[in-house]
């Protein structure tokens, strides 16, 4: 059995249902009105150059599903306004042109070759089409992106319009970007290449006055969905939806080399319903990171990271697979996470926070469930002394004192769950929770969870904290944690103690 996932005027989206992490048992063929369309090997498919307001019948293992594309108003070519798609001449004007004489409920095509552009904004009602081999290609000189303020004020009341690491700032104009727009539609085979490898951007990285931009940012906006288009090459994170509602990525590829600094791959900030559903991540940060904000935004906006749904994903060569924080002072609910596979990334499920997110940085009741990783350095990680900011590495983040104080700022990490879970080679060791000293980590559940260690394993640091020792093959470790319960959990390979425990208050072993 099959259902649909998304459907736009020229392309459709698809998930087989089963409870394989992101493959499918094995390989099937699809069909469209019964013609042979290909074979794939993964829950999620897709088929792409449909015709507008026709109805189709499509076809996997021997199950058959009909639907129908969405009607359009018009189309327009970017390519007969006059860009020449040849990735040297500037395309800007016909682009931006494009789009802006778009009617609401109409299509921009970007047929096949390469369009050269600066920023370029989108509108609401509009659906983007990159073919395949169409490539939408960024500048790469840092003065053709303009500055945008981290605020203005209207009427006296404040309005973020620059966002950098959960605190408004002022940043560089993003290759792509909507702010207050609704109902948009970026859809096809072609790619979004920011063209960062080729510039500037990632030789400095750190200490500038104006951050780098994204390679999509989203700001308040509704109703956005991206399905099959290649994402790379980003100056700094690829995809950054801020303060949206009702996202959907699908069948979406991010990809970036693991040296370029900061290119995380798809962070949802203060973001309410996104599905994340059948896309693959290869990036030089954390994969998917599920963030609402510092400690300025929580308080002022109290505005969390709700209803979002991660499965049947790939997640590789990342710092991080799915990463909780470490920008959460709105909080993190709703979260569920399954049927996905980790492959090469230095941590798999990876929560992180510190002293200073705030009162309001709460995560409670997550689980993460039927996952498989493979090379994956440490699979769980929960930190809360992550040494991120300028005052990362002060002994407010890192001290021990039991003396320390719950207040204002002091985040809270209720109940977690690891549930259905296989961890093959891994390096370092099994998992890493590290409470607060004046506010421990309430409950971790691991349930039918196994561990299996390279016989050739390297010693590595399991988290990024200061003063952590490095490990190898070693078990689980728990500091300031209340409540531990490991339910059918297995080691293969460990080094020492299955359990290493420091702080631990309770302690269940089924």
């Amino acid at each position: 059995m099959f259902k649909k996932l998304f459907v736009s005027s020229v392309s459709a989206c698809f998930e087989l249902t089963n409870e394989n992490p992101y493959y499918s048992p094995e390989s099937y063929e699809v069909t469209l009105d019964g013609k042979p369309y290909g074979k794939f090997a993964t829950n999620v498919f897709s088929v792409y150059n449909l015709l507008p307001d026709t109805q189709y019948t499509v076809g996997a293992g021997g199950f058959a599903l009909t639907f129908r594309t969405r009607p359009e108003t018009a189309s327009v070519s970017v390519k007969a306004l006059g860009a020449k798609a040849d990735g040297k001449s500037d395309d800007t004007y016909f682009v931006q042109m494009a789009i802006d004489r778009c009617p609401e409920g109409g299509r921009v095509v970007f047929e096949e070759g390469e369009y050269l552009v600066r920023p370029v904004v989108l509108k609401s009602g509009i659906t983007v089409e990159l073919k395949k081999g169409a490539t939408l290609l960024g500048d790469i000189c840092e003065e053709n992106y303009p500055y945008i303020p981290a605020r203005v004020y209207k009427g006296g009341k404040e309005e973020i319009l620059a966002s950098w690491e959960g605190e408004p700032f002022d940043c560089h104009q993003s290759f792509v970007s909507a702010y207050r727009q609704k109902n948009i539609c970026v859809v096809g085979e072609g790619t979004i290449n920011g063209n960062a490898d080729k510039s500037t951007w990632w030789a400095t990285p750190k200490g500038r006055k104006v951050a780098r931009p994204r390679l999509v940012f989203l700001n308040k906006c509704s109703n956005v969905r991206f399905h099959g288009v290649t994402c790379k090459n980003s100056a700094s994170w690829n995809l950054h939806p801020f303060f949206c509602k009702n996202l959907g990525f699908y069948d979406v590829k991010v990809q970036n080399p693991y040296t370029a600094p900061n290119t995380d791959g798809l962070d949802p900030e203060s973001c309410d319903k996104v599905d994340i559903i059948g896309c693959t991540f290869s990036v030089g940060d954390d994969c998917c990171a599920i963030k609402a904000g510092k400690l300025y935004m929580g308080k002022t906006y109290k505005t969390p990271a709700n209803r979002h749904t991660l499965r049947n994903n790939l997640f590789q060569d990342g710092h991080g697979a799915i990463v909780l924080g470490s920008e959460m002072s709105g909080g993190v609910k709703n979260l569920s996470v399954c049927q996905c596979v980790f492959k090469h990334t230095d941590r798999g499920l990876r929560i992180k926070t510190r002293r200073g997110r705030g009162k309001d940085g709460v995560i409670d009741g997550v689980l993460f469930e039927n996952i498989k990783m493979e090379n994956v350095i440490t699979p769980l990680v929960i930190n809360m002394y992550y040494f991120c900011d300028p005052d990362g590495h002060t002994e407010f983040v890192w001290s021990r004192d039991k003396n320390n104080a719950v207040d204002e700022g002091t985040p809270y990490l209720g109940k977690f769950t690891f549930r259905d879970i296989e961890c093959c080679d891994c390096e370092c060791m099994a998992g890493y929770f590290d409470g607060l000293v004046e506010q421990p980590i309430k409950e971790i559940l691991i349930e039918n969870v196994s561990f299996s260690f390279k016989s050739d394993a390297k010693a590595y640091q399991p988290a990024m904290l200061e003063n952590v020792k490095s490990y190898c093959r070693a078990g689980l470790y728990a500091d300031n944690v209340e409540k531990l319960i490991l339910k059918n959990v297995t080691f293969d390979g460990v080094n020492g103690e299955k359990i290493i425990k420091n702080k631990l208050g309770e302690l269940i072993i089924e």
